[in-house]
């Protein structure tokens, strides 16, 4: 792995408080489909939620009757989470998860699979889920193609961040889950689910920096971004509410 990878969990402990408070949720026709795709049903199901992070998707889980357990290599997320929410919750390592073969309907990564091991993730989501369970993992992703500002947005975002490849860039992809869900032998399937997200200016902010290219910026230099984003933002947000257009990715690998 790259240091940046190995050192994922501590960027985001220290935007712990900003991931919560800001970053999106997942729609209802999201749970639907991941329901239809994996052939779990949440309700009852027992699901290994692994870089749950805050519990975004955790609670979203929960609230649709799964029995979940929250799994991270990040204290200070996972505090945050303890602290909002109702679940078993663990320390760890998703590359090597510490139970036994067999105990969990299903393995899920919201937001989280691209900062693991590709075979040894999945290799060990196999490993601990019952014959007819399955994988999956899912991504929100703003649809910049419908929405000029987005992509200047975007553009803006990587002519400042170094290294940055957001979905109005070349080069940008989903990350290969759904090809190592194959290579593992699973039957996989993918979707995309649009939706529309409405956010004050605030929060969308806040959002900005709970992202990883922006925490690992000194904090003058995140200021300075989110201060000319801002100033940006508002030529076309007057009110100081944004629409933005979403669609979240999401791929199932099924155990045969």
């Amino acid at each position: 792995m790259t240091e940046g990878v190995e050192e994922s969990h501590l960027v985001f402990d220290r935007v712990a408080e900003e991931y919560d408070a800001a970053r999106p949720h997942y729609p209802e026709a999201l749970y639907v489909a991941l329901q239809d795709l994996s052939g779990v049903r949440l309700a009852g199901a027992r699901v290994v939620d692994v870089g749950a992070g805050t519990g975004i998707s955790t609670r979203g889980m929960l609230d649709r009757g799964a029995r979940v357990l929250a799994v991270d290599r990040a204290a200070r997320m996972l505090s945050v989470l303890r602290a909002r929410t109702s679940c078993g919750v663990l320390l760890s390592d998703g590359n090597e998860l510490p139970f036994r073969d067999g105990v969990a309907d299903l393995v899920t990564y919201a937001q989280s699979w691209h900062w693991l091991d590709p075979a040894l993730s999945v290799a060990e989501a196999v490993r601990v889920l019952r014959r007819g369970g399955a994988v999956a993992g899912w991504w929100n992703t703003v649809d910049a193609g419908r929405a000029d500002w987005l992509a200047a947005y975007h553009v803006r975002l990587a002519e400042s961040c170094d290294g940055y490849v957001g979905p109005a860039l070349p080069g940008w992809s989903m990350p290969p889950i759904a090809e190592a869900m194959g290579d593992a032998g699973l039957d996989v399937a993918e979707t995309w689910v649009g939706w529309t997200r409405s956010v004050l200016l605030d929060d969308f902010l806040t959002d900005l920096r709970s992202h990883s290219y922006v925490a690992r910026l000194d904090a003058g230099e995140a200021g300075e971004l989110v201060a000319r984003e801002r100033a940006e933002l508002a030529k076309v947000f007057a009110d100081g509410r944004l629409t933005v257009p979403m669609r979240v990715y999401l791929a199932t690998g099924r155990t045969r």
